[in-house]
Parts: structure tokens; sequence; C-alpha cells
């Protein structure tokens, strides 16, 4: 392996993914950098400029005149830090959420367009070898809570929710398989009918996997309110802080979306899910014991008013 040996790697894989082909209209009216910035904004929504500046590694000076430029064209707002006044958060407008998601929309289609032409045999050999290039170059470091990024669902996410839940529920809690039929419900009636305006599943990612996820629900037992359901973290990325992101995303969504309140059902026996609720603010409001998914479990409702925890 020489540096060469990697430079034209480089140049080949640049080349492949159309990172300077701006005839393709990747990123344009944005240069690369610019859509990076506008990605992890999108991912990370209440980002100090200085915690930008670390994460993408980028000069202070240069990242001020993009941000300067993005607030000329009404996608950023900038003001004081919730954690420290000195320091600026950066926050996307409406119109620079929809242009986030614009860019990401066009990166995915670019991206599916190319993995289109690689065999199906060929795909499992790809992601291994994609997987050793991270982690030898990462210097075998451990994932930070700033390498997760919360995203919509892609082709595929939706299974991996049924997946995952059956098996860790399986296999951590000895549920049987009236759970897995339980979630594929869910699930597929999401799939099947469900409201961007007022729906949505977010899948928490890490070096290009899904790690976990949760879904904001319509409760048409309750007018108003919100139902949160199928929060799950995988247990190698656990200690990172996805879970609250993942109810706080909810909840920002649910309060933004016209939500009176979420609301959602779970066990008594899964406590770090019930420590997360109330670091958000959910109520415990009434449980029940009952027999399912083949265990004896105490079933809890809780609640969180938007109302009350309005900023």
């Amino acid at each position: 392996m020489t540096v060469q040996d990697i430079r034209s790697f480089n140049r080949f894989y640049t080349k492949v993914i159309g990172a300077l082909d701006y005839g393709r209209r990747l990123y344009a009216p944005y240069t690369l950098t610019e859509s990076r910035v506008l990605y992890e904004l999108a991912h990370a929504p209440r980002t100090d400029a200085a915690d930008l500046r670390t994460q993408l590694h980028l000069d202070a000076g240069y990242l001020t005149r993009i941000l300067n430029k993005f607030e000329e064209d009404g996608l950023v707002e900038r003001g004081p830090s919730e954690t420290d006044p000195r320091r600026r958060r950066i926050t996307l407008t409406a119109s620079g959420r929809e242009t986030a998601a614009l860019l990401d929309e066009r990166a995915r289609q670019s991206v599916g367009a190319m993995l289109a032409t690689v065999r199906a045999a060929d795909r499992p050999r790809l992601a291994d070898a994609l997987r050793t290039v991270r982690t030898i170059l990462g210097d075998g470091r451990a994932p930070r809570p700033e390498d997760v990024v919360l995203r919509d669902p892609a082709p595929g996410d939706l299974g991996w929710i049924v997946q995952r839940n059956a098996a860790l529920y399986a296999a951590e809690y000895g549920f049987d398989t009236d759970y897995e039929a339980l979630v594929a419900r869910i699930v597929a009636d999401y799939g099947e009918d469900h409201d961007p305006r007022r729906e949505r599943t977010w899948i928490a990612e890490l070096d290009g996997r899904p790690v976990g996820c949760v879904m904001c629900v319509r409760d048409d037992a309750k007018p108003g309110a919100a139902r949160l359901r199928l929060l799950l973290v995988e247990p190698d990325a656990r200690g990172l802080g996805i879970g609250d992101r993942l109810v706080g995303a909810l909840v920002d969504f649910a309060r933004e979306a016209g939500y009176r309140e979420v609301v959602l059902w779970t066990n008594d026996i899964l406590a770090a899910a019930r420590r997360i609720y109330r670091r958000h603010g959910f109520v415990l409001v009434a449980e029940k014991p009952h027999h399912s998914f083949g265990q004896d479990l105490t079933g809890q409702d809780w609640r969180l008013d938007l109302d009350a925890t309005q900023e």
C-alpha cells in the first residue's frame, strides 16, 4: 500500500459518486461543502457553530461565510446557545429543511442508481469492504454521539424495524412471536397509510447502518394526541444518547405538527426507556398487569402534555 494507491482510489471514487460533477446538479446551487453543512444541520437541529466547525474540520472564517450565505438565503437562523451564551446556535428554517431534504434526496437517488448496477451477490462483499476501510482508517476509535445521524427511513428500513424489534425483545425479555406479529401490524399500517405532515419515522444511523428507531403516529382514539411507538436502540450503540435524540426529535415534531399531547404504552421491565420518557417530561398515568408475548408483564400508559412543556 502506497500513498499513490490511496490517491488513485480517491480520484476513482470521487468520479464514481460525482462529487465534482456539477453538471449533474447534485448540489446546485450549493457547493459540496455547503451541502454537507446543510446535511449536518438537518440531522442535528440544535448545533452550535463551534460544534459544527469541529465536526466538519472547517476553518472558522470559511464556516462563517457559509452561514452568512445561508442566512441571506433564508435557510438558517442564528441565536444564543441554550447551554453557553458565548456560543451561537444554528437552526434550519422551514425553507432550510426543504432545501436540505431536496439535496439529500438527490444524493440518495444518485447512490441508488449506482448501487443498482451492483449485482446482488456482490453487495455483501462491497458492504464488508466499506466497513473495513472505515474501521482501519478510523483508528479503531469508539463511536461518538456526533457520529450518529437521524434520518427518514429508506427502502428496507421498515422491515428492519420489525426484524430487530422481534429479535431484540426475544433475546432480552423472552418475548414470543406474538410481539413480532404486533410490530409487523404497526409497521404495515404505517407503511400503507400515513400522513407525512402528522406522522413520521426516524432511523438512527451509525457508520452506515441503522442502530435505532422510533415512530410517531396519530392516535385515532384520542383526537389531538400523537402516539410514540417502537422506540429501539441496538445494544452495541447504547450509551450514545440515541434514545434521547429519537424521543426529542419526535416531541419536537409532534409540537410543530400541532398535537396537544404525546402518549405511549410500554411495560415496566423497560427501565432504560422509562428513564428517557421521564427526562422528556412524560408522566406515568396508569398501569395494569397483563399476560402477553409469553410473559407476565405490567403495562404502563405514559403521557406528555405539550402545552405544559411549551418553551
